[in-house]
């Protein structure tokens, strides 16, 4: 950041973390504050198709110039300071922010929280979604660890709020939050959301802040989970709202236009999200309940072999009507699951699943055998489905 100028002090932000959630939140987020006459930057991760996906200015992705402007830029003191391609993302992002004028940015973190590259902001507000057990290696072995990595984010003086639905979570997040000298605030998901309601085209609630309360909230995006994301966007919003107000027309304008590409999207009869852990996947199990898509429905699966995988296969297992196994081409090698090892797996769980290492001919077979396909895994099998298949993102 210093090689650029401190391009992080040039705008406001919101610091968004958490295992699962966070890049939903953070796009309601972002939406509340365009609807409310903002500019404002939107860095998420990891893309789907186009590394530009990445980096948005009221909703216009990073010109392919500026990409290899800010590359060049940066290849020098990056290769001096043995930067990591997340590190030289995350400066690249700010930087294009910067000179693109945002107002406000609303920044994903990428892993973790505490030593994550997005800490260097000074956010107005940060928050938290849920916490499940990922990335054991780098954030510790056990829920409590996990919790105080991710409550990392928290700066002295500044709220702190999290949507953690499990009190014991929430409070670690809380205390380690506090002793970082944050403003800590806990929204009991069963407590400030009630009426939540999702079908087939996204949800509806109600919901309860310290600030207000909001009836007959909706949500463009599926699933129930969805709403416990929206409660935390609301808070902050109206946390940063002394500076650059959000009213409650922007705040349900921003719900209603929120849209990630990946995350239980449908478009025809593929359905489209990057669970690629045990608790993204039980979301994706009660968004497939709620929008009961036609059967059979035919699943095509590509996890990466450091996951949770047999968990998430017992998961998906039980809400689907066939297993397709497969490998995802953009997957590192290192990282490729063993398709013998899994098929054997999941046929002795009694699970209907087969195994097909080439992509495309899994696609196929699926698309033959189901009424309704579902693709999901990681965010590489979604990006490698989705530049293979009608409607895939326009930065494709």
């Amino acid at each position: 950041m210093a090689t650029l100028g401190h391009p992080e002090r040039h705008f406001a932000a919101v610091h968004i973390g958490g295992t699962n959630g966070k890049g939903s939140t953070s796009t309601m987020l972002a939406e509340m504050l365009l609807a409310a006459g903002h500019r404002v930057g939107l860095y998420t991760s990891p893309h789907l198709v186009s590394f530009r996906e990445r980096v948005t200015v009221d909703r216009v992705p990073i010109a392919e110039d500026a990409v290899t402007v800010w590359a060049a830029r940066l290849e020098e003191p990056a290769a001096r300071l043995g930067a990591t391609f997340f590190e030289v993302s995350t400066a690249l992002a700010f930087a294009d922010f910067a000179a693109r004028g945002v107002e406000i940015a609303v920044v994903e973190v990428g892993l973790g929280g505490r030593l994550d590259a997005t800490n260097v902001l000074r956010p107005m507000a940060s928050g938290v979604t849920r916490i499940a057990v990922e990335h054991t290696e780098y954030l510790g072995p056990d829920l409590p660890s996990i919790a105080r990595e991710k409550a990392g984010i928290a700066k002295s003086g500044t709220p702190f709020v999290t949507t953690e639905a499990d009190a014991a979570i929430a409070e670690v997040l809380l205390a380690e939050a506090r002793v970082r000298g944050a403003v800590a605030e806990w929204l009991d998901p069963a407590v400030s959301l009630d009426g939540v309601e999702a079908g087939p085209h996204g949800v509806r609630f109600d919901a309860v802040t310290p600030q207000g309360r909001y009836a007959g909230l909706e949500i463009g995006l599926s699933g129930a989970y969805q709403a416990q994301n929206a409660l935390l966007a609301i808070r902050l919003a109206e946390l940063v709202g002394p500076q650059w107000p959000v009213g409650e027309s922007a705040m349900r304008a921003g719900l209603r236009a929120a849209h990630v590409a990946g995350r239980f999207d449908r478009r025809g009869r593929w359905i489209y999200d990057v669970a690629h852990n045990p608790d993204g996947a039980r979301a994706l199990v009660e968004a497939l309940r709620s929008a009961a898509p036609p059967r059979p429905l035919v699943a095509v699966v590509a996890v990466l072999r450091d996951k949770a995988w047999k968990e998430m296969l017992q998961v998906l297992g039980g809400a689907v009507d066939r297993l397709v196994l497969t490998r995802a081409p953009s997957a590192p090698p290192e990282r490729a699951w063993d398709l013998d090892e899994v098929a054997a797996w999941a046929q002795g769980q009694g699970l209907q699943a087969s195994a097909l290492p080439d992509f495309g001919a899994a696609l196929e077979h699926a698309g033959h055998l189901g009424a309704s396909v579902l693709v999901t895994g990681s965010f590489h099998t979604v990006g490698d489905a989705l530049c293979r298949l009608p409607g895939a993102p326009p930065l494709g």
